[in-house]
């Protein structure tokens, strides 16, 4: 193993070596005893696989402003598009579960 540059290590940080990383455990095993079986299950919640793909994976150019639109809207962008363009094909709306 080379040796570190003092310049870019120093006490506060130090350098991360192989015992550190075999020492390291996945998040999925030290989460709940840090925060509680509940709260962890909050952060380790994933979501399972689509029973039928509804969507489909595009890819378009679009001007930046209608993006820059959409996204100063914040989380959820994509489906506000998506729901705009619906209305602009005249397509029902789809009904989605709140979050």
């Amino acid at each position: 193993m080379p040796k570190p540059n003092p310049e870019l290590t120093d006490e506060v940080s130090p350098e991360l070596d192989a015992d550190f990383f075999a020492r390291a455990r996945p998040g999925a095993e030290m989460l709940p005893r840090l925060l509680g079986e509940e709260a962890a299950g909050q952060l380790l919640r994933r979501r399972g696989p689509q029973k039928a793909p509804t969507k489909a994976l595009v890819s378009l150019r679009l001007d930046q402003d209608v993006i820059d639109h959409f996204r100063s809207g914040g989380y959820g962008w994509q489906s506000r598009m998506n729901a705009a363009l619906r209305e602009a094909a005249r397509l029902a709306p789809v009904k989605t579960p709140p979050r």
